[in-house]
């Protein structure tokens, strides 16, 4: 089979964890028979200064003719500058309403032979695999008005959070189709107790329900799921939630695995079923300071290559290929910094994408 890939590797150690992950992505390519035709492009900081822009309409007219996309990290302290008329990240949020990606899954599971990496007692992480559905496109990320201004008692600033039914109901759904191929357990996560547009996502919620009554809902309080992701994170199966805190909510959730380097994610353009366009990427941000040095943990890029091969190209028995290295791997001891422990051999990002490449091959 044949498949077309968009590749933008941002800024940081974003090329550094792309080309491991491309490394994998070869070997399926020869293990199992397929093609995967690569074309890359600029996204973020190193676009800005090579193109003028976070996001060149030509990049993303490339994602768009592709399969799937496949992305690093963007940003850096060079473009820090909160006066900057263009961030990186607008680059980010540029592609994800472009290519209309509404949905973000992003899957936390704590492996067993790392739970004494986390900073949480071994006995809390243990068993935990969940998965937050995190709206991508709507909030306050994109509601409008959305400014700064000075008056004569002082300065201001404003963000909208605004949703719709129709974008409530389709991460729903999303969450709903998701739970139905686990554990059959979903927690919607809201203020219902402070905002509209919670209280609006709520009722949807409990409308959609009927339509999966296999499907046993919860709600939870955004700031009671962030204690309980602390207390007891092995309950939760499939978490929805708006877009704002699906990002807090899934950076905590991170240090459940150990190490944000062990978190993938998909963006997706529909619900999961059969081949599904999205754009996939570690969770973790560009670390500045650590490119080039050799460091960065490439899993999350690699484990993103996966669900790529799920989610969009339909490649089931290949997912779990990748999946299976990754764990034959860190069985085998072998640890980048972010995940090191005492008896661990530690390695390098390129040295770690070559293990994982060369286990897959088997």
């Amino acid at each position: 089979m044949e498949f077309n890939v968009a590749v933008l590797p941002g800024d940081g150690i974003g090329p550094e964890v792309v080309a491991e992950a491309l490394k994998v992505l070869q070997v399926v390519s020869e293990k199992f028979g397929h093609s995967f035709h690569l074309r890359e492009g600029l996204i973020g900081g190193v676009a800005i200064d090579t193109l003028g822009t976070a996001l060149a309409d030509e990049t993303l007219k490339m994602c768009k003719e592709s399969d799937a996309v496949l992305l690093g990290a963007v940003g850096g302290s060079k473009w820090d500058n909160p006066q900057a008329k263009i961030h990186p990240e607008d680059g980010l949020l540029a592609l994800r309403k472009g290519l209309k990606l509404f949905a973000n899954l992003r899957p936390v599971k704590a492996f067993p032979m790392l739970v004494d990496s986390t900073n949480l007692k071994p006995e809390v992480v243990k068993g935990v695999d969940l998965v937050v559905v995190r709206e991508l496109t709507g909030g306050l990320y994109f509601g409008q008005p959305k400014k700064q201004w000075r008056t004569a008692k002082g300065r201001h600033a404003v963000d909208t959070l605004a949703y719709s039914e129709v974008e409530i109901e389709r991460i729903l759904r999303v969450g709903f189709e998701l739970a139905r191929s686990r554990r059959k357990k979903l927690t919607s996560v809201d203020k219902a107790n402070v905002l509209q547009s919670s209280r609006l996502w709520r009722q949807i919620a409990i409308e959609i329900s009927a339509d999966y009554l296999d499907i046993e809902l919860k709600h939870m309080l955004v700031d009671a799921c962030a204690m309980r992701f602390i207390q007891r994170p092995a309950e939760f199966d499939v978490l929805v939630t708006e877009n704002m805190f699906g990002d807090i909510l899934t950076d905590e959730a991170s240090m459940l695995a150990g190490s944000m380097g062990m978190l993938p994610s998909a963006s997706l353009a529909g619900i999961p079923r059969g081949k599904t366009f999205g754009l996939y990427e570690p969770i973790h941000g560009s670390a500045p300071s650590r490119a080039g040095q050799n460091l960065a943990n490439p899993i999350a890029t690699i484990l993103s290559v996966a669900m790529m091969l799920r989610y969009s190209f339909a490649l089931e028995t290949e997912a779990q290929a990748i999946e299976n290295a990754v764990l034959a791997t860190l069985e085998q001891g072998y640890r980048t910094y972010d995940i090191m422990s005492n008896g661990k051999t530690r390695v390098g990002t390129k040295e770690m994408g070559d293990l994982i490449a060369q286990q897959l091959k088997g």
